[in-house]
Parts: structure tokens; sequence; C-alpha cells
């Protein structure tokens, strides 16, 4: 039977709207939260580790795991703790992975993100990843928090199929070398290849910010670079943009 919670100033409320506006909160607690019932529903499909869910009497649940504790709260209650303006009256507290990094990658195409610091970015390329079957993604140092409420919400149900791990340069490097994988940069230099042109099936694709592009000290970790083919008059794409010409082509 679901609990009912009246007070703004419940704990429990008071925690999740410190989860959907502090990173270090997130962090420290471990947990991080979705809305909407389509990404419940997925959360759920994917057996996404969650520990509440906090809802309308208006709102269809899907079937919860029964460990998961359910509230139920009035519309006032749940649009001072929802992170959307306009709330669909479902919340959950989902729990982050944690764990190693793995030491050895399977063979595929990956994907490497360095200071992208849009979440709605991060979790547009990462459900196009998923999409287009990338067999995982690298945060690197820069980027935006995964579990962002906008991050998660905008990955449409990516972030519980996904392998998404945070990694240095040097982690990247290094798990990338024992794994037999290249690591191929999105830049101009004097070995640019056309991306038609490149081997993509066992290799790491890394993307730099929205504004710079990737540090010298990413560039220098790859063995080559490549070049989106476009018009000349235009100079660059948006990094969205970019990461789903290079995943669709992979995928090609």
């Amino acid at each position: 039977m679901a609990e009912r919670i009246t007070s703004r100033a419940n704990p429990l409320m008071l925690h999740i709207r410190k989860l959907a506006s502090s990173r270090a909160h997130r962090a420290g607690s471990g947990e991080y939260i979705g809305d909407g019932v389509k990404l419940l529903a997925e959360a759920v499909r994917w057996q996404a580790p969650l520990t509440a869910v906090v809802h309308t009497a208006e709102a269809a649940l899907p079937e919860l795991p029964e460990d998961v504790r359910i509230v139920e709260v009035p519309p006032d209650v749940m649009q001072s703790i929802s992170p959307m303006e306009s709330p669909q009256g479902v919340l959950f507290l989902g729990r982050i992975p944690s764990g190693p990094p793995p030491e050895r990658l399977p063979p595929g195409r990956y994907l490497a993100l360095e200071g992208v610091q849009d979440p709605g970015n991060i979790g547009t390329i990462l459900r196009t990843a998923d999409a287009f079957g990338a067999r995982g993604v690298f945060l690197l140092p820069g980027c935006a928090d995964l579990y962002n409420p906008k991050t998660v919400r905008s990955t449409m149900g990516a972030i519980f199929r996904l392998p998404i791990w945070r990694f240095t340069l040097t982690q990247l490097q290094e798990a990338a070398a024992r794994s037999a994988l290249a690591i191929l940069g999105t830049a101009l230099r004097s070995d640019t290849i056309d991306l038609r042109e490149a081997a993509l099936q066992n290799s790491v694709i890394l993307l730099g910010s929205e504004g710079s592009g990737l540090t010298g000290e990413a560039l220098s970790i790859c063995s080559q670079t490549l070049r989106i083919p476009m018009e000349e008059k235009c100079e660059s794409l948006n990094v969205a943009a970019a990461a789903a010409a290079l995943l669709w082509e992979g995928y090609r």
C-alpha cells in the first residue's frame, strides 16, 4: 500500500529537491531522480535499481518491484519537487550504479566524450549511441553529470540499457590498448581522413566540447583523426549532430 505525504517539508521531499539541484548530493547519496511515466516504465523494463516512486493520485503506474517505496502526493507537492515546469505526475528515485571500470572491453564501436557540458546534449548522444549499436560510452572529465535530471530525461531510457563509464584520459588510453581498440579523434590535423574511409569496427571515437573541441591532451592519444564531410560553407556541427553522423556511419 502506498504511503501518502502532504507536506513539502517532509524529509523525502527535501531529499528529492536536493537530488534535482545538486550533483554533490546525488554523488553523496548514491541516488538520482527520473521523471515521467514512460521513463519509469523503461526503468522497470530494464531492471534499473529503483528505491522509491512518488506519484499523484491520477498517475498510472507500471507494475513495480515489491521492494520499491511508493508514495502518493498531492499535485502542489509534486509541483514543488519536480524538475519539470509541467510535471507528469510521476517521479522515481534510482540507485547510481557503482563498481570498478572494466579492465578489458569487448570488440565493437565505442564513443568517448570530453568536456561536453550540456546535459541535453549528453542525453541525446547516449540515446543515439544506443540506437546505432555502440558498445558503450565513456564520459571524460569536464562532461555534464550523467545523472542530472535533464540528462536522464533526454536519454529516453538509453541510460538503463547502454554501458556508460566515467573515465580519465589515461584510463581510456590503457583500456583501449588492452582491448586492441583504436582511438580516433574528431579534429583536423595532418593525418585526418574522411569519415567514410575510416575503419570504425573496433574503435573509440573521441568527441570534444561544444565550443572548443578536443583538448591537446586528448588529441595526443588519438592514433588518427576524422573529418565529417559537409558543405564547404559550413564549419562544424552541433556535438550531438556530429555524434549522430559518426555513430550512423559506424552502424552502416
